[in-house]
């Protein structure tokens, strides 16, 4: 009688795997401050009252940063704005090369036409991780059908708004009475039915934060 063999243990994931298999969740204002800017699609909380990176050594003068560094600079702005691990920011990346526009621009349209970062612009949710939460969790309909992933693209024409049992969500509630930025012209917003409808593809003058998409793609570039 064959013995069974032992099933062969799995290796731990290190902490460089780690690096690219999963979204940033650590402090959020920490993240800004070593960025220097606010990301609206992170946190609500802003840098102005600690302008200077985290660190006994944050109110330093820096060296100037090379040209590298700018240009992982821009594209963790992006990365951590939108909350995107790396190895499915650099898939977006790739598919923004192949389309028909410029690259830089097809990548924050792809960024912006993004399911979580929708229900964010539309004001049901103060930040992308919230609305990621509201998608993950079954609250957002498109076009009346459920839809649980946050890296469903939107497109022209489709109608998002939350379930009708989720519309008493404090969450959801609460932000739309305070909404973390203004809604963008892109996208359209009833008040009476609280659905949110894309009129149009978003350009790079939608993005809410100040990024140099050049050198994000320069980036990738060397690294792709």
């Amino acid at each position: 009688m064959k013995q069974s063999q032992p099933m062969p243990r799995q290796r731990p994931a290190r902490k460089q795997d780690q690096k690219y298999m999963s979204r940033y969740t650590g402090p959020r204002l920490k993240k800004m401050r070593a960025l220097g800017l606010d990301l609206p699609g992170l946190s609500r909380k802003s840098i102005k009252s600690h302008e200077n990176p985290p660190g006994e050594h944050g109110n330093v003068r820096r060296r100037k940063f090379s040209d590298y560094a700018l240009q992982l600079k821009e594209k963790q702005k992006l990365r951590f704005n939108y909350g995107l691990g790396e190895r499915q920011f650099r898939r977006v990346v790739v598919e923004a090369r192949r389309g028909q526009k410029a690259a830089g621009d097809q990548l924050l349209e792809f960024l912006e036409r993004r399911l979580d970062n929708f229900v964010f612009r539309s004001g049901f949710a103060p930040t992308i991780p919230a609305a990621r939460q509201l998608v993950n969790h079954g609250h957002i309909l498109v076009n009346g059908n459920r839809v649980t992933i946050a890296s469903f693209r939107v497109s022209e024409g489709d109608a998002v708004r939350p379930h009708d049992k989720s519309l008493t969500l404090d969450r959801i509630t609460t932000s739309l009475l305070e909404l973390s930025l203004t809604r963008p012209g892109w996208l359209s917003f009833d008040d009476k039915t609280l659905t949110g409808t894309m009129v149009s593809l978003p350009g790079p003058e939608s993005v809410p934060l100040p990024i140099d998409i050049s050198s994000v793609i320069e980036y990738y570039s060397k690294h792709l």
